[in-house]
């Protein structure tokens, strides 16, 4: 199943939520978010059926193998554009909001040419 990019996002969610904590709710991600409890319920169904999380007993939200992998590759994604943007100059808030948009559409090949690029360049720091 592939994802769109709002479900990329919820995924990307959960894993910083739990870094901070065990417990990550459907309400918690809804906060971080800025969203609603029935836009939650609905990509959380979703997320679900696809596979990439499960949902405990006590509503605690796990991500599944497919979900961590998924989350992680959005997260370096987000943090290594993040921090090219504002090496380049870019204010570290507009930095943020444009590295939230370009994870998701940005190719593989890309992605990994900027990240040697930026290896290459700390290497001769």
């Amino acid at each position: 199943m592939a994802l769109q990019e709002s479900g990329e996002m919820y995924l990307e969610t959960i894993l910083i939520l739990s870094q901070r904590s065990s417990l990550v709710r459907a309400v918690d991600v809804g906060e971080y978010m800025g969203f609603s409890r029935p836009s939650v319920s609905r990509a959380v169904g979703v997320l679900k059926k696809g596979g990439f999380l499960t949902v405990e007993e006590d509503g605690n939200l796990r991500l599944t193998e497919a979900g961590r992998a998924v989350a992680e590759k959005i997260f370096s994604r987000h943090q290594v554009l993040t921090d090219l943007l504002i090496r380049l100059g870019v204010d570290p808030q507009v930095a943020a909001e444009d590295a939230c948009r370009m994870e998701h559409v940005i190719s593989d090949e890309t992605f990994a040419a900027i990240q040697n690029h930026v290896r290459q360049a700390d290497s001769r720091t």
